[in-house]
């Protein structure tokens, strides 16, 4: 306990020191740093803050020093976010390397790939997309048919991926193809990593209704794939595409829970203002109070499985956290809009009613709510 009450105490400090002022305020959306190799900084304070966080391997905290991580256990990483939070430190990079695919390559990669691609991730220089979703396979994803034709010493790839978060931007794809078609759909699959600049690959980006272009439909014409960037064992990447995707939905789970934002209570004052020291509206006071509370409940349950995640991994309680989470920002929005009357209706990328629409997304990406709720009756509750 007193180790722990010193990395606090030297975590509090080496954070007033290096995070600059302009990285302790609310994040919007448009302000996220992503890294990569085109990376377009808002400010050199956000520049400077992933710098340093990545010296320290805070990027990825958890993660063994050799690749660039922190080295962090459980405990000391839970400090690390409590503190971070109490002085509203922004997150240095959001990255689906730290996210995803680093994660598989810690659990199935060779050394050669952790060393040739973690310690990029930890520092932000490579920016990764997934190539999951096709138009035929979607929740039905052992559907896929992308292929990976042998040629000796690499693959060669045709096939289309859609819904493919960010791939105009990316640097780098984690793709699932088909590379035996001889057996069933769950066999032969290989999980394959390629630079988005190989000749073959092209993203297109899908416009949605809510006016912003996150996903892409990428279409790979004849890409050399290397066999040295195929994650674990050729035709096993079934195997590794669950576990990734448990990493996924962990990580769209804590959309609900999203720290740095303003709080829902502080948003509900603004608009509709207080009677008697409470919310004027006595109906929106109710369903704000609601909200918090599961906001809450469910910030500590998430709590509690990172701690369970050392022992046992994130598992099929990562369907838990993708529903709740994404009901629970879902709600959010519904409230943001009802809070701000006629004025919720006002348009542009960033509005609230845009924003309402497109957490209607979050319930079909990365596995439909009905999909995560088959999981968890079967998988969690044993039910037939």
């Amino acid at each position: 306990m007193q180790d722990l009450n010193s990395f606090r105490q030297e975590t509090r400090e080496w954070l007033e020191e290096n995070c600059p002022p302009s990285m302790r305020t609310p994040m919007p959306e448009h302000e996220k740093c992503w890294g990569g190799r085109n990376c377009e900084f808002v400010s050199e304070d956000q520049k400077l803050w992933l710098e340093r966080m990545a010296a320290k391997g805070w990027t990825a905290p958890n993660w063994p020093t050799e690749y660039g991580g922190g080295g962090l256990g459980k405990d000391e990483a839970k400090i690390l976010r409590e503190e971070m939070a109490a002085i509203t430190a922004r997150n240095p990079l959001n990255s689906f390397g730290i996210w995803m695919i680093g994660p598989a390559l810690l659990e199935f990669g060779s050394e050669a790939l952790k060393q040739q691609h973690l310690p990029p991730i930890v520092r932000g220089e490579i920016r990764w997309c997934q190539g999951y979703s096709e138009p035929n396979a979607g929740s039905d994803l052992a559907a896929l048919q992308a292929r990976a034709e042998n040629r000796g010493d690499h693959f060669i790839a045709n096939g289309q991926k859609v819904w493919t978060s960010y791939a105009d931007q990316a640097d780098w794809m984690f793709c699932l193809v088909r590379t035996d078609t001889e057996v069933s759909k769950h066999s032969g699959i290989s999980l394959v990593l390629f630079d988005m600049e190989t000749p073959g690959v092209t993203a297109r980006p899908i416009r949605l209704i809510s006016g912003s272009s996150p996903f892409c439909e990428t279409y790979l014409d004849n890409v050399r794939v290397e066999k040295d960037q195929v994650v674990g064992e050729i035709n096993n990447g079934w195997t590794i595409a669950k576990y990734l995707l448990t990493h996924e939905r962990e990580l769209i789970g804590g959309i609900g829970s999203t720290p740095g934002e303003k709080p829902l209570g502080e948003e509900a004052m603004a608009a509709v203002g207080l009677r008697a020291g409470r919310l004027a509206d006595e109906v929106l006071r109710a369903e704000v109070a609601q909200w918090e509370v599961d906001f809450r409940c469910h910030q500590l349950t998430t709590e509690r499985v990172r701690d369970e995640i050392v022992t046992h991994g994130v598992g099929n309680t990562s369907a838990m956290l993708k529903y709740y989470g994404t009901e629970l920002n879902k709600r959010r929005f519904e409230l943001l809009v009802a809070l701000k009357g006629s004025e919720g209706l006002s348009w542009d990328e960033q509005s609230g009613a845009s924003q309402w629409l497109r957490s209607k997304g979050n319930s079909i990406e990365g596995g439909t709510s009905e999909v995560q709720l088959n999981i968890i009756s079967k998988r969690i509750l044993g039910l037939s």
